[in-house]
Order: structure tokens, then sequence, then C-alpha cells
């Protein structure tokens, strides 16, 4: 928490009329300054800036308050991102509470780790090399504070020459320590993509690298500063753009938003090397834009977008799902200067809620009854997941999809309840994990990076229906019946997160020692990384996030 004397102090430090004429162009009126209201359209200046009284309101729509309640309208932060970013902007130093972490040493080591990564690319022919080869411009590397990080070795001398502790760079996500108790760079031979909190604060990195290392893009370690699913990688730059344009264009990759913002596509955004996530819809909701999913139209890409259209309608988002033809990805068509075609594709796509259910139908083979019924358990699924009104809207869509009547979602055309759930091969470890879910909410932000999907086994659909919301599903209300499963308390539940972890990853130990298709490189690191850091770090109790590089 930020000490409130020290809040006071900055907004004593501070003048309204200084941090208003940041974004509006004021005019002296009297005592007085007055502007066009950026909160409402208007012709005739109504906002008036008060130096005296330290406030502004406007006579048109009503809006006031100080500067931070300024700050926070104009750039849709938080109060407590609001006083850090007009902190940031006068050179003022915040003072924390006792116990809840002062970052400041820790944004101080990562300001200097950028500086230094900056200074670096021009001594890195090869990381040039390669950036120019991908069509990214001078004035985009700059912009983006690209940079490179050497050899490890190097990464440790200069912060010795810096007289910077290990322990703090370790804070800050730029080094790690090894078995025996050794630091060792995170990021070492890697081009550098510094990543920004919403509010426009270093939180960490994400690097390309340049060697033959298996994990191409790795982002900084979770930390107090970095929560990755809670982050769009170019957002700070974005938000102005997607505020005014009520639209965010959600891709998959650094590279695809540097090339989108390069081309003029300044609403772009990307994921962290992870799947969007419940985590990040208050980002999204932000200005309440259209999201547009700009995904690739490969396997992968589809799957993803699957995922992501499931969870925004879930949540009653507009937008639309624009997938990307013969292999190419926003940044390849933007470095072709296929700028007409890109901008033809995403104003283009099909809306979230059709996607989804076209690709349900599609993903079956309807000529075959048992597949048809299947193809309509998962689309009654998935509309019970939406707003009455708007299941109500899409209905006929549904039903034209699989060529039934649409009065058929409306009935009790399955199996009951209890006989579904007997059907399933019973896992009392994750029937108890899901009950203890369904009746502890909280708890599912907890598990989001922690689990994936394919954890859950037979139980993955279940899963994946209560992470969207969905609580209507078969499973899910056959555990709400089933008085043998008990809900676990926290302690209970944490040990029992342990276990199924430690188990899956012990199965994926063993499926990746067997599976020969694998290039041996990779394995060999996989097979590294999960017995020298996941089972240890499970062992000793610690819930690890969930490993992506792990999907074969």
């Amino acid at each position: 928490m930020i000490d409130p004397a020290s809040i006071e102090s900055l907004k004593q430090s501070i003048d309204i009329v200084d941090v208003i004429g940041n974004y509006l162009e004021l005019k002296k009126a009297g005592a007085n300054f007055k502007a066009n209201c950026p909160f409402h359209g208007e012709k005739t200046p109504s906002f008036v800036v008060s130096p005296s009284k330290q406030i502004y309101h406007c006579f048109g729509c009503g809006a006031g308050g100080d500067a931070i309640k300024f700050v926070m309208e104009t750039e849709k932060l938080s109060y407590p991102e609001a006083i850090e970013k007009l902190a940031a902007m006068y050179n003022f130093s915040l003072r924390y509470t006792k116990g809840s972490g002062d970052y400041s040493e820790a944004k101080r080591v990562l300001e200097l780790m950028q500086q230094w990564y900056l200074s670096n690319l021009d001594r890195a022919p090869q990381a040039l090399e390669y950036l120019h080869a991908r069509g990214i411009t001078q004035a985009s590397i700059e912009a983006f504070g690209i940079g490179y990080v050497p050899e490890g070795r190097e990464v440790l001398a200069f912060l010795r020459s810096r007289h910077i502790p290990l322990p703090k760079a370790e804070e800050a996500g730029i080094v790690a320590q090894g078995e025996r108790g050794e630091f060792y760079a995170r990021l070492n031979r890697r081009i550098t993509f510094p990543i920004y909190s919403p509010a426009g604060a270093l939180v960490g990195f994400g690097g390309r690298t340049m060697g033959d290392h298996p994990a191409k893009y790795i982002n900084s370690p979770q930390t107090r500063l970095f929560n990755k699913s809670r982050l769009l990688y170019g957002y700070h730059r974005a938000k102005e753009a997607i505020y005014r344009r009520r639209e965010i264009l959600v891709c998959e990759g650094y590279l695809d938003v540097i090339m989108l913002h390069q081309a003029g596509f300044s609403t772009a955004v990307a994921t962290l090397g992870t799947a969007l996530t419940a985590d990040h819809l208050p980002l999204l909701k932000k200005g309440e834009p259209s999201v547009v999913l700009a995904y690739d139209g490969d396997a992968a890409g589809v799957a993803a977008a699957l995922k992501a259209a499931r969870l925004l309608s879930a949540h009653g988002f507009e937008g639309r799902v624009v997938l990307f033809p013969e292999g190419k990805d926003p940044a390849d068509m933007v470095q072709s200067q296929e700028i007409e075609r890109l901008t033809e594709l995403l104003r283009g796509g099909t809306a979230l809620i059709p996607f989804v259910l076209e690709k349900i139908a599609a993903s079956h083979d309807l000529a075959h009854p048992r597949e048809k019924e299947k193809a309509f358990s998962e689309m009654k699924s998935f509309l019970a997941s939406l707003s009455p009104i708007v299941r109500e809207s899409v209905l006929p869509l549904a039903a034209n999809l699989l060529q039934v009547s649409a009065a058929l979602f409306g009935q009790a055309a399955q199996a009951s309840v209890k006989e579904h759930f007997q059907q399933r091969r019973e896992d009392p470890a994750w029937q108890a994990i899901l009950k203890t879910l369904l009746h502890q909410e909280r708890l599912i932000d907890e598990v989001l990076d922690i689990l994936s999907p394919e954890m859950a086994g037979e139980y993955r659909e279940a899963f994946e229906a209560l992470l969207s919301g969905n609580r209507e599903h078969p499973l899910l209300q056959g555990l709400g019946i089933d008085e043998r499963v008990q809900v676990l308390g926290e302690e209970s539940f944490r040990q029992m997160l342990r276990m199924q972890l430690e188990r899956f990853y012990r199965l994926k130990l063993r499926e990746l020692t067997q599976n020969e298709a694998i290039p041996y490189k990779k394995k060999s690191y996989l097979i590294r990384k999960i017995k020298t850091d996941i089972l240890p770090r499970l062992k000793k109790g610690e819930l690890v996030p969930y490993a992506s590089d792990l999907t074969l």
C-alpha cells in the first residue's frame, strides 16, 4: 500500500493546471482556465480548471475532481496506478507502508537493465540483422525500446559493476538461483522487449533467442511487479487509441504488435506467451472496446481463438475473430507490404458467438447421429454460458448449423444429470477440486496459472466450463448433488493441487522420454526443466505455474 502521507505530499507538490495541461490545450479565462471537455463532445469550452481550488469541473457533463481523478478518468487507471503515474511524471519518490513491499528497488533494477540492454543492441550485429530482416524500422526499435542481452556472465558482471546485490536482481526477475545456490542470468543472448504495466511502468522483459535455445521466446518470471496473466504487451502504447476507437486488436506475439503499430494499427496488443484468461478481462474491459482476436490460421491459432472467443462471449464482450490464411501472421503481411489486404482482413472476421458455434459444428461429423448428438451437447453447454437474451437471439443459428429444431435446445433431450455423471470414470481428486472451486469461486483465480485443462483428463470439459462461468455443465451439476464428494478446506485444496501437479509432470516426463518425434535438444531441455526445476519446487510445497512449453 502507498503511504497516505506520501500521497498527500504528492498532491501538494503538483499543480492541476500543469497536470491537465499535459493532456489538453488550456486557455486563460479570468482566474481560471478553460478547454473543450475530454469526456464529452463539445464545440464551446465548458471544462474549467481552478488553480486556486486545484479542481476541475465541466458545466456540460458534470465531470469533476482533482488531478488524480483526472488522470484516473483519462488514462482509465485505478487510484494507486494514477498515483504512481503522477509520481513518475514529476519524479516524486513514493513511500509504501511496512509489510506491503516497496517496489522502488526492483523498479530501479529494471530501469537500469533496460538502459544497458538498449546500449548493447548497436553492438549486436546478429540481433540488428534479424530485426531489420523482419522489417522492423529503427523508429519502431526506439519506440518499443528493443534491446539486446549478451552472455549470462556479462549480465552478472554488469550487476556487480553497478553494485546491485544479486538477491535484489532476483526479486526483479533478472537472475535466478540454481540448485547449488549459484545465480545465473534468466536472459542471455536474446533480443529484449521491455514489458510495461497499463500505467506505463516497466515491470519485466521478454526475450527472443539469438542462439539455439529450444525456447524461442521467454518472459520474466512471476514477481511482485510482473504477472503475465494480467498484462498485455503494447497496451500502454495502444490504450489511447483503444479508448478513442473503442476497439482492441489482440494478436499473438511481440513482433505482430510492433509491425501492426508500424503500419498504423495502433490498437494492437498481445498476450505474453499465454492464452487469453479471465485475469485479462478487467484490462480488456477498460474503455469498453470491441475485441478483435487476430490469430494465426493454423491448428494452434484456431484452438486459441476458440478458447478466447468462448471466454469473451461468456463475459458479455462484443468482438470478432480474424484468422490469417496461408501460414501468414500480421507481422509477415506488414513486412511484405500487403497493407490493403491486411486492412481488409482486420475489418472482416466472424463475430465471437457465431465463430464458436461454427467451430463446434465443424469439429463433428454431423452425418453421424452420435457425432451430431455430441455437437448438440457441446453447443447447448456453450449457449448456457450466455445471457438469456443473447442466447435466444443466436438459437436459430445454432439450430441451422446442426439442422435441428431450435425448440430442441430448450428440451431435456439428454440423459439425467446423475446418469451422465456416473458414466464417466471417476477421479476422486479432480471431483474434489472441481467441487471446491464450485463452492469457493475466489480460488479460481488462484488456479488459472497453475492448472491446464489437459491436466483434468476426463474432467477437462467440465473444468473449462467452470473457468468460463458455465455452472450448468452436466458433470458440474452432478458434483453438486453427489454427497460423496466433499468440499476441501483451503490448505487441503492446495495440497491436492500440488499432488495433481506432481502426478501430471511425472506422466509428462514419461511421455517425453518415450516420444521419438521430439528433436533431441528440445527433449533434453524439457526433461531437464521437469527434473531440476518443476518437480523439486513441487516437493518443497510450491504451486508451480503451468509450463506451457511442455504442450507437445
